[in-house]
């Protein structure tokens, strides 16, 4: 999702990135995109460089942490803050999880992959300490190059799925690397060489 610098919009535009330009998609959002079959027709085109990323799915329907292979956490759909977002909290001091997520698309399977921060308020008991900020974006990746390390996907979908039913736009966040610690007014970045980065600031 983006809009042009000079047009800014909440939820923005779905967009294909293609080096350095983004061509806009005729889908409202990233969820119809998956449903409609992952085709759209083209709009018009802007530079990569004069655009504003946003996280790829704004109210997703139910979001799902997973700290091990076999057990997850529901997170908050509501906390969900895109990519240069300032992200406040009710602490001082802040934990990052970096995480890589899968988007769900149409039928229940992975419609592609982004990055997600989770931030965690240092000495705050949870659930609330992580319910206030979950970093998504910049962009979706399709395909299925590297997300396997480490992590057996088809079996987290099988365990999400169990007794239930996935929707596009569902997000399921598997560990990605080491947790990063935050003070007020530092700049954290997560970063997945075939997906990219996620940058964000603690405080304003």
């Amino acid at each position: 999702m983006f809009h042009p610098v000079g047009h800014p919009m909440e939820r923005g535009w779905v967009g294909r990135v293609d080096d350095d330009r983004v061509v806009h998609l005729a889908a409202q959002t990233l969820q119809s995109f998956f449903t409609g079959g992952g085709t759209a027709r083209e709009h018009a085109e802007y530079p990569l460089a004069e655009v504003r990323l946003l996280a790829p799915v704004l109210h997703p329907p139910s979001i799902r942490i997973f700290d091990e292979q076999a057990s997850f956490a529901f997170a908050n759909p509501a906390a969900v803050v895109g990519p240069d977002a300032s992200v406040s909290g009710p602490a001082t001091s802040m934990t990052v999880l970096p995480r890589v997520a899968a988007v769900i698309g149409a039928g229940g399977e992975v419609g592609g992959f982004t990055l997600l921060a989770e931030w965690r308020a240092d000495g705050l008991a949870p659930p609330k300490d992580r319910d206030f900020a979950l970093g998504l974006g910049p962009v979706v990746v399709t395909g299925d190059a590297g997300a396997t390390d480490g992590f057996d996907w088809p079996a987290a979908l099988e365990l999400a799925a169990s007794g239930t039913a996935l929707y596009p736009g569902d997000i399921l966040a598997a560990p990605a690397s080491d947790a990063i610690v935050a003070a007020l007014g530092d700049v954290v970045e997560i970063a997945i060489d075939w997906i990219g980065s996620l940058e964000q600031r603690f405080g304003d």
